[in-house]
């Protein structure tokens, strides 16, 4: 047997403990369930601030220091101990005399001596673990709704990548993507294409504004899906072009009887502020029965050009005699290829803004052809055939060493020249030789930037394309994306590429002026390429508002009518000497 422990060490014993209970901070207290005595000890007086130092206290001083909010639960905890003679298990706020709150968390075991039930427990302090929680709780919060706004915003311009924004309606990345699915379906033979083209829809702009332009276009795509029949497809493909993918019908006159009531029912034209806007469709029509759509949409094409040649407000279906005129475009496309040889394609160039400065950051090359007998021509009287009879890499080279002229002659004139950023095709970006010929030009490090068109931003990049975008950013070539959200170009595409600025397509920007969704839309696409470390050009600036809303939506960098218009280069060289001696910004 051990000695009995002296008085002495049951001191030694009690001290320790004491000790080890101030280190803690843990208060302990007695409640007589029966005679209602409480015993504090000193911890307990510093956790309540009561400043006292008494052993026994009254059970009041408890009770009405816990929080109004709390009192009823905490004391029906302590009831019900006391009823079932049960552990005591609580937690509560304490209003402390100088007004602060604190968390206190409460524990006791119940005992029986024989003569009453006592309740001995602790309490200790717990502010701090509860604020973390709750901290912790709000960041997570925080970070789920962030997460929610950005799967919203994400889907969003997913469904944006693949429908038009005005009607509503698929576009021709959608369309694209269902004409190849159907072609690889084994049970369906039978495919059509109807190819309608808005006739009249450039004067009805010209005359009446952009925005009876879009009165027209929404009212011909709903004229035109409620015609299409069950099962059909209907795609607006750009400008005033729509498409019609037909599987399930019987024979030809199914087809011709949708087209000509198309024709019909636009032919009627369209209310739009008390006036009626005249309209009309030419459409062309083609159709394959063996299940290879391969050439659906270039026959529709020729048997649309057909349609508009014989006078529009009509249907032609494609025939193969009507490829002798593609040939007749293949003579057009000769005479590009002289013009380029003999140097008569020239860029004329458009500013970028800062949004915030209004400081010149960067200049746009645009080709122009200066036609022996006709004069300059846009885009639109060469574009189209020099894409499609493959001429369009011959097009940027010669663009390119014009621009890398132009730079030249500029600098030496003691102007700082921003970024230039130069159109680049899919031909030119495929093309393996590419590199080599960059090099041999010695381009300045940051001077330009490839602009890559709409037409080859596409989620499958082929790898000689991605390899030379790869070199492309070696030699300090920023890659900047033409035309996102129209369509073609997709967030996928966009994480693959990592380009230094992307440019939000003009069609987006016009209308955010009237429309709060295009707006919201606008800011989801900023906000997502702020996300990603990408800068943000904004074209299609027309007015002073939509400056001021570009802004206030966080675009970088502004392009448009409202900046500045194309210019040849002798005239923007003569801007950035004035720009330079006045050191002002554009107003």
């Amino acid at each position: 047997m051990q000695p009995a422990r002296s008085e002495q060490e049951f001191q030694n014993i009690l001290r320790r403990l004491e000790i080890a209970l101030d280190a803690s901070q843990i208060g302990v207290w007695e409640h007589n369930a029966e005679t209602g005595e409480v015993i504090w000890n000193l911890q307990m007086h510093r956790l309540y601030g009561t400043g006292g130092t008494q052993r026994r206290v009254s059970s009041e001083i408890w009770i009405n220091a816990i929080h109004p909010d709390d009192r009823a639960r905490a004391m029906e905890d302590f009831n019900e101990a006391a009823e079932l003679k049960s552990d005591y298990v609580s937690e509560f706020r304490v209003i402390l005399p100088n007004g602060d709150i604190r968390h206190i968390r409460s524990r006791a075991h119940y005992y029986d001596d024989g003569s009453s039930g006592t309740f001995v427990g602790a309490e200790w302090d717990v502010t701090a673990d509860v604020m973390l929680t709750r901290e912790l709780s709000n960041q997570k919060a925080i970070a789920e709704a962030r997460t929610l706004a950005l799967e919203a915003s994400t889907a969003q311009i997913e469904y944006a990548a693949e429908h038009d924004y005005l009607t509503g309606l698929p576009n021709r990345r959608f369309f694209d993507r269902h004409l190849a699915e159907l072609s690889n379906d084994p049970l369906r033979e039978r495919l059509a294409v109807l190819h309608v083209d808005l006739d009249y829809f450039k004067q009805v702009n010209d005359t009446a504004g952009h925005a009876a332009g879009d009165a027209v276009l929404k009212s011909a795509a709903l004229m035109i899906a409620s015609v299409v029949p069950e099962g059909g497809f209907v795609a607006r493909m750009g400008g005033d072009e729509f498409i019609i993918l037909l599987s399930d019908f019987a024979t030809i006159r199914e087809l011709e009887v949708v087209a000509e009531h198309i024709v019909r029912l636009l032919k009627q034209g369209v209310s739009h502020g008390g006036a009626l806007l005249q309209t009309g469709a030419s459409i062309g029509v083609a159709w394959v029965n063996d299940g290879n759509a391969s050439g659906l949409l270039a026959e529709s094409d020729i048997a649309l050009y057909r349609a508009k040649k014989l006078g529009r407000n009509r249907v032609e279906f494609f025939a193969p005699h009507l490829k002798s005129e593609l040939s007749r475009d293949r003579r057009i496309a000769e005479h590009v290829k002289r013009g380029l040889e003999r140097g008569e394609f020239v860029p004329f160039y458009q500013i970028q803004i800062d949004a915030e400065s209004r400081e010149i950051v960067g200049i746009e090359a645009l080709a122009r052809w200066r036609h022996p007998k006709r004069g300059v021509l846009g885009p639109e009287a060469f574009l189209k055939v020099t894409n499609t009879l493959g001429l369009m890499a011959d097009l940027d080279a010669a663009m390119l060493q014009a621009v890398l002229r132009d730079r030249q002659v500029w600098q030496e004139s003691g102007i700082a020249v921003p970024r230039i950023a130069v159109n680049t095709s899919a031909a030119r970006l495929s093309d393996p030789l590419l590199i080599n010929q960059l090099r041999l030009l010695q381009i300045p490090h940051n001077a330009i930037s490839f602009e890559l068109l709409e037409t080859i931003f596409l989620d499958e990049l082929e790898d000689e394309v991605l390899l030379n975008i790869s070199l492309l950013k070696q030699m300090e070539i920023d890659i900047e994306v033409d035309d996102f959200g129209s369509g073609h170009a997709s967030i996928i595409g966009l994480l693959k590429l990592k380009p230094k600025r992307l440019k939000i397509d003009g069609r987006l920007v016009m209308p955010i002026t009237i429309s709060p969704e295009q707006r919201s839309l606008v800011g989801s696409i900023v906000g997502i390429a702020r996300a990603l470390g990408i800068g943000v050009i904004a074209e299609g600036v027309e007015t002073n508002e939509h400056a001021k809303l570009l802004r206030r939506l966080g675009c970088d960098t502004l392009q448009g009518y409202a900046i500045a218009y194309p210019e040849p280069a002798a005239d923007l060289g003569a801007r950035l000497l004035v720009e330079r001696s006045k050191g002002s910004s554009v107003p």
